[in-house]
């Protein structure tokens, strides 16, 4: 929700009186400040949902980001405003990705897909909230013309951290990866999961178990001893350094780990975040001139990007996670290019002209072509290549390197459309075919498979090898058949 108000709320004539009128670096600078906090404790939230759980994780990072927003809706000076930001983006960054990692862990393969990708769904609805509630506030003349939408969005943030704490049911997976045997089960038990969907996940678990058991009785060996009798995947280690951060970066997970920081960052440089929060600016630039038009326009882009999430939830485990990242960077890539190459030409004008309305439509196809491919492939993905003792952390992590490009990205699109007209649109196609390159070349395709079945695999084979294409191919056919 905090997307589709912070746009529109910076541009209101109620908050530019009180807060005054910023250059484009300021205003970008604004805006972007959510997103380093979020970043720093991205990293280190999947270490803080190890220790506690994901439950309490989830639970902490909704009641910090819920005290930030209040501070933005309360604010007097902008100050106080950046340090709501700040605190808002904090608490962002524990709960986000542990979000997708807990429901990743909760579900069987047949349904981890349209699950996982629940959230984003319920994004572009606090999207959607976001932005008719700016433009239903807009013309009240007063500073209730901004604060209204921080007022709503820090009393959800409140009760959703409270209805986390009170009611979401513990992790199996983490509780089994604890030791925790008989909760696990109770876990299971009340998510109403079948036997035969949780059974590898349990064994899985003991294995891990057992492992410590003799890795402690091992530490009398010398460490080469040990470094020997350990198998090479690395599962044999000391509980103390299980879950420590730097794991993700170990030799049999270290592939995965930059495969998930590099598509989640170029998630971001796709451009759809900079669309999203200066969407009024981009239709005022394509010939929407008057600021309330801008903000029904940015409201009807919101509809849209919740239309198109809709079947993409749906049909997750359809279309398949690499299949969407690839054809979904080389059309978004195109899009980007058309809109840039109209710009470039001059053929754009506010007044008359048919090209105007290319563009406006084009922004809107660009978005649902996000919203059915990369909103939800590339979460699933980053959470359900990971083993169990690195996920959390690595799933954050990527979601760090999320908040870092979208940081540069908020920083700079309000300067490049200022100073050029085309040069967001074409460096945003330059990121996305490279994405999609990448992804042909190096990402497997994961849908339908359980998270023992994709651990198993990578362990096998390294990412991107042939034998990893082959096993892709195979997988295809066999699903086929079936």
């Amino acid at each position: 929700m905090d997307t589709g108000i912070i746009g529109p709320v910076t541009v209101m004539p109620d908050y530019i009186s009180r807060f005054g009128a910023h250059s484009a670096i300021v205003h970008g600078a604004i805006i972007s400040s959510i997103l380093v906090p979020a970043a720093i404790s991205s990293f280190f939230a999947g270490h803080v949902a190890d220790l506690l759980g994901r439950r309490k994780c989830i639970a902490v990072g909704a009641l910090i980001f819920g005290i930030g927003t209040a501070l933005e809706a309360g604010a007097v000076r902008l100050a106080m405003f950046v340090v709501g930001r700040c605190i808002e983006g904090l608490g962002e960054g524990f709960y986000l990705g542990t979000l997708v990692v807990y429901i990743c862990e909760i579900t069987p393969p047949s349904r981890r897909g349209p699950l996982t990708a629940g959230p984003q769904l319920l994004l572009t609805f606090g999207l959607l909230t976001g932005y008719f509630t700016c433009y239903g506030t807009v013309n009240m003349g007063s500073s209730f013309s901004w604060r209204t939408p921080f007022i709503i969005l820090a009393s959800l943030s409140l009760s959703f951290s409270v209805a986390s704490f009170l009611w979401l049911i513990p992790s199996p997976r983490w509780l089994t990866l604890k030791g925790r045997q008989t909760q696990a089960a109770s876990s299971w038990d009340r998510l109403q999961v079948d036997e035969k969907d949780r059974e590898e996940t349990e064994i899985d678990g003991q294995v891990e178990n057992d492992a410590q058991s003799c890795q402690k009785d091992m530490k009398s060996a010398s460490e080469n001893e040990q470094e020997k009798a350990l198998p090479h995947d690395g599962r044999l280690r000391n509980h103390k350094t299980e879950n420590e951060f730097f794991d993700v970066f170990s030799h049999n997970v270290r592939g995965r780990t930059f495969l998930a920081v590099f598509i989640m960052g170029m998630q971001q440089f796709s451009g759809i975040d900079g669309v999203l929060y200066y969407a009024p600016i981009i239709f005022q630039q394509a010939g929407i001139s008057s600021s309330e038009a801008s903000f029904l326009a940015s409201g009807v882009s919101a509809i849209v990007i919740m239309a198109a999430t809709i079947p993409a939830t749906i049909f997750a485990d359809k279309w398949g996670r690499r299949a969407s990242m690839v054809w979904g960077g080389l059309s978004m890539g195109v899009a980007m290019l058309l809109i840039g190459a109209l710009y470039a030409a001059n053929t754009v004008h506010a007044d008359t002209g048919a090209a105007r309305w290319v563009v406006i439509v084009t922004v809107y196809i660009y978005v649902i072509l996000y919203c059915v491919t990369w909103s939800i492939s590339c979460k699933i993905f980053v959470a359900e290549v990971q083993p169990q003792h690195t996920r959390a952390s690595a799933t954050n992590l990527a979601h760090g390197s999320n908040w870092v490009a979208n940081f540069a990205v908020a920083l700079t699109t309000p300067v490049l459309l200022q100073r050029s007209s085309f040069g967001a649109y074409i460096l945003w196609a330059g990121c996305l075919l490279l994405t999609a390159v990448v992804c042909l070349v190096f990402m497997p395709e994961t849908k339908g498979r359980s998270l023992e079945d994709i651990e198993a695999a990578f362990r096998k084979e390294t990412m991107g090898s042939r034998a990893w294409r082959k096993m892709h191919v195979r997988y295809t056919f066999s699903q086929a058949r079936n």
